[in-house]
């Protein structure tokens, strides 16, 4: 899948049970050296695609067997007897956006529309950068680094584990997923490094203005 199809593959994210393990918008090698193909296949082939598998046998027979995976996600947010409906569903959506939020040869200057909304939320790119950066590096434990989008205003937010900024009444733009399966085996303990690599070389600011249309 070539970077056009990038919308398309967000698209899939809240189609119905059984729920789709969505395709890698690109090559398990295409993010290389910042990402690594065996860090791909692990996290992709291992992680994600292991949710996706809990989630179709949690809800098999359930109210919650014929929803969208976005739909699932709000229904079951708060509930604690529905915790791993909701970890499994929400870390399935996480990553398919995950992915999407990367892409080969990313980085650089943004759209200008995108350009305009963060210059008037931040102040500069870089800033927002360093917004996005210092989230994912202070993120106690295993979660996400997001851009999103509240009301008119760009926002940079954090959440825990399988948390997920639409549950929270916010548009998210992209992430950054900083579990440590997803830099680890490339960086050991050094997720400032990873998270900075990230958003020089991949971050997707298309797939973010798309969001934020």
């Amino acid at each position: 899948m070539n970077k056009k199809d990038t919308n398309n593959s967000a698209t899939a994210i809240g189609a119905a049970s059984p729920h789709v393990f969505t395709p890698l918008p690109y090559a398990e090698n295409a993010l290389e050296p910042i990402i690594t193909a065996k860090t791909i296949s692990f996290h992709y082939g291992k992680h994600h695609k292991g949710y996706v598998d809990n989630l179709n046998k949690l809800i098999a027979g359930t109210e919650y067997a014929d929803l969208s995976l976005e739909k699932i996600i709000t229904s079951t947010a708060e509930r604690p007897e529905r915790i791993a409906i909701f970890n499994n569903a929400a870390q399935t959506w996480n990553h398919t956006f995950y992915w999407n939020s990367l892409t080969p040869n990313g980085g650089g200057e943004p759209p200008a529309a995108l350009m305009q909304k963060i210059e008037a939320s931040f102040g500069s790119v870089d800033d927002c950068k360093k917004e996005l950066a210092n989230a994912a590096v202070s993120q106690f434990g295993s979660g996400w680094a997001w851009l999103v989008l509240d009301g008119g205003v760009l926002k940079v937010v954090k959440t825990a584990n399988a948390n997920i900024p639409m549950t929270m009444g916010f548009t998210p733009l992209l992430t950054i997923d900083v579990w440590e399966h997803a830099y680890y085996l490339d960086y050991q303990n050094r997720r400032v490094d990873y998270a900075n690599a990230v958003l020089d070389e991949l971050i997707n600011w298309e797939f973010a203005l798309q969001n934020a249309s």
